[in-house]
């Protein structure tokens, strides 16, 4: 019996979607969402362009549409349908290539989510039909590129090592070109680097857990697919809470030796992410992105040392250690619940390790955000990313002093990627 028959029975939406069998040899399935999507071409172009990995590659498009979709966006995707066709026979790629239409879907709730869960889930079948639950399932749009290194680096970092099991590939928007106009191009670097000061103060304040989560540059091998309960049915934001499912298993990490580009471009597909906040930006004539203030991760990094370890220093007296945390999160987390919490972690856990990985299970990045939210509403302000980044780079001792954003973006951007 496939690895993945039993599973797929129960939590796949479609039966089998593509007629042909995989080749034996198949080791990385890109699949990829697509709604109307006009640059659909130039992504297998970039695809294509990529040095061929030793194993085998597919790449499954989801041409897709809610049944309430307007008109012209289904004859656009009929249209995105004969471009991948005239494509495929034109430049005969190194990689299978199929398009799976979805029109009118007999599901409810349907949205990228749905759309990204479809391609996977025919992606672990098909890693199922041949046996190969280490299979690289890799997340892609219709409206990204990706360096020449993509598929060999999922094969070398992610595919061949067995300590590993998902990953999320390095990223950078383009922050200049003709493609978009210069008020796009300024708001791409304004929320880039709101992303990578994000990123660097959940470090910062000792959360081990800190990742990107876009959904473009998420990779996981079927099997860990699988164990993860798969793609979410979220209509927005099913990347990040897909990632949250995917960490708390192990071998997750950051594959930096290759990079996707997605798009700045405007989107109201969805009511948040990177399209739906340059949309907002661009629309109000905003030229700043405001984000967390680094005090909120300052205030984390001292809970953190406190608490993520273990509690000695004060013993059994946890309204004497509540006491020594710092407001924002004395307000936000109630002695109660704190003892409560540290002694079931400590009743079932032994040693450091052990105890950080069931403290960061409780306090984890879905805890993060709550914490941040509540913070900022009595007691933090939210402040420039420019402002933000120079006092995160300053408080882990970094000197630099820059304030233009696209100069800060390139800092943080070299210190991510190592």
């Amino acid at each position: 019996m496939a690895f993945a028959s039993g599973w797929l029975q129960k939590g796949s939406l479609f039966g089998p979607v593509i007629e042909e069998a995989p080749g034996k040899n198949t080791g990385i399935i890109a699949v990829v969402p697509s709604l109307n999507e006009p640059h659909l071409t130039t992504l297998l172009n970039s695809l294509n362009e990529c040095m061929p990995p030793v194993c085998g590659v597919e790449v499954i498009i989801v041409v897709n549409a809610p049944p309430d979709a307007p008109e012209e966006v289904k004859a656009g995707n009929r249209k995105d349908l004969v471009n991948i066709r005239r494509w495929k026979n034109k430049n005969n790629p190194f990689f299978r290539l199929y398009a799976v239409h979805i029109e009118d879907p007999p599901v409810k709730g349907w949205g990228v989510g749905l759309a990204r869960k479809t391609g996977m889930d025919e992606a672990l079948r098909r890693f199922s039909h041949i046996s190969r639950p280490e299979g690289v399932i890799a997340c892609l749009d219709g409206d990204c590129t990706v360096s020449a290194s993509y598929f060999r680096s999922l094969e070398d970092e992610l595919l061949k090592r067995k300590d590993r099991r998902a990953c999320a590939v390095y990223f950078e928007h383009p922050v200049s070109g003709t493609e978009y106009t210069q008020e796009i191009y300024s708001a791409i670097t304004q929320y880039e680097l709101h992303l990578r000061y994000y990123l660097m103060a959940l470090k910062y304040s000792g959360f081990p857990d800190a990742f990107h989560t876009i959904g473009s540059t998420i990779a996981v091998k079927a099997e860990t697919y699988m164990k993860a309960g798969g793609m979410n049915r979220r209509q927005a934001g099913e990347d990040f809470y897909f990632v949250q499912k995917l960490v708390p298993l192990g071998g997750f990490f950051s594959l930096n030796s290759a990079t996707v580009s997605p798009s700045p471009r405007r989107s109201w597909r969805v009511p948040f992410g990177t399209g739906n906040a340059i949309g907002k930006m661009t629309d109000r004539g905003e030229t700043v992105f405001r984000t967390y203030n680094p005090g909120a991760f300052t205030d984390l990094k001292a809970f953190f040392a406190t608490c993520s370890s273990g509690i000695s220093e004060y013993g059994e007296d946890y309204r004497k250690i509540h006491a020594s945390f710092p407001q924002s999160v004395r307000d936000f987390l109630p002695p109660e619940e704190l003892k409560d919490k540290m002694d079931e972690i400590s009743r079932n856990t032994s040693g450091t390790p052990a105890f950080r990985k069931r403290f960061f299970g409780w306090f984890n990045m879905f805890r993060v955000v709550k914490y941040l939210n509540h913070a900022h509403i009595s007691h933090y302000s939210k402040v420039a990313a420019e402002e933000a980044a120079c006092e995160i780079l300053e408080r882990m001792g970094i000197e630099y002093c820059e304030t233009d954003a696209k100069t800060l973006l390139m800092k943080l951007r070299m210190i991510e990627r190592g």
